[in-house]
This record gives structure tokens, C-alpha cells and sequence, in this order.
């Protein structure tokens, strides 16, 4: 497959990806969508919080 081809599918999937994320951001979908981020956000802040909490130095066992 030749550069430009490559280039073009690119482009094209870019352009698909802007509309289907204006599509997202308008109307009634807008608020329900930026709740979802906000909240899917807090939990990854939360288990990332647990992830370096539980891998504290104080408790390993070297052999």
C-alpha cells in the first residue's frame, strides 16, 4: 500500500473520529458524556491511589 493511501485512510479516519466526537458533545448526549468521563476519570484516580498504597516498600519480603 502506498504512502499516499496510507495518508489518505488516515485523514479519513481523523475526520470520522472529529464527528463522532462533536456528535457526542451536542445536544442531551453532551452532559450524559462528560459525566461518564468525569466519573470513569474518578474511579481510574482512585485505583491508581490503591495501586501505589498497596506497593509500599515497608512490608516486602526480600529473600
Amino acid at each position: 500500500m502506498g504512502a499516499s493511501k496510507k495518508f489518505a485512510i488516515g485523514l479519513g479516519l481523523a475526520g470520522g473520529a472529529a464527528l463522532f466526537t462533536a456528535w457526542l458533545l451536542s445536544g442531551s448526549r453532551g452532559q450524559k458524556t462528560k459525566d461518564y468521563l468525569v466519573k470513569k476519570a474518578q474511579d481510574l484516580k482512585q485505583t491508581l491511589k490503591k495501586e501505589i498504597d498497596s506497593n509500599d516498600d515497608n512490608e516486602a519480603h526480600y529473600i
